[in-house]
């Protein structure tokens, strides 16, 4: 669910909240346009990241789905690591404005994808749009 927008409308819109402008609800799909997921948004949209995530966000067809990577307890929170891809170099301010708090074992400490791997297909943002979320 979500509004569907190209980046130039998403772009216009960002910052959702001036306040935190690295937070959005957006979801970069595979055809360049954007879900705003603060439009028409399900609870998908509050789905955290993790840098050790119990599911992970597939397109198909243009659909977004949530598809758990292990068996998940009734009750348990839902995590994905959003893999952030940001069109500038990832500089130790760069992350920390995107700063991980997980807590996992072996926490990155950022959101950010890590430079030497592949980008999840849903993770581009640009430097000017702030975090992406589903």
């Amino acid at each position: 669910k979500g509004e569907r927008i190209s980046w130039k409308e998403a772009s216009r819109r960002h910052p959702h909240n001036p306040d935190e402008p690295n937070h959005t609800f957006y979801f970069a799909l595979e055809d360049g346009d954007v879900i705003d997921g603060k439009v028409k948004g399900n609870s998908a949209r509050w789905i955290n990241h993790s840098c050790a995530p119990n599911c992970e966000a597939e397109e198909i067809d243009g659909h977004v789905y949530i598809h758990a990577l292990r068996d998940i307890a009734e009750g348990e929170e839902l995590f994905y690591d959003y893999g952030l891809v940001i069109d500038a170099k990832q500089t130790k301010k760069l992350k920390r404005e995107y700063e991980c708090r997980c807590g996992a074992r072996k926490c990155r400490g950022t959101m950010l994808a890590p430079p030497d791997e592949k980008p999840a297909k849903d993770a581009k943002v640009s430097k000017a749009k702030g975090k992406k979320k589903k």
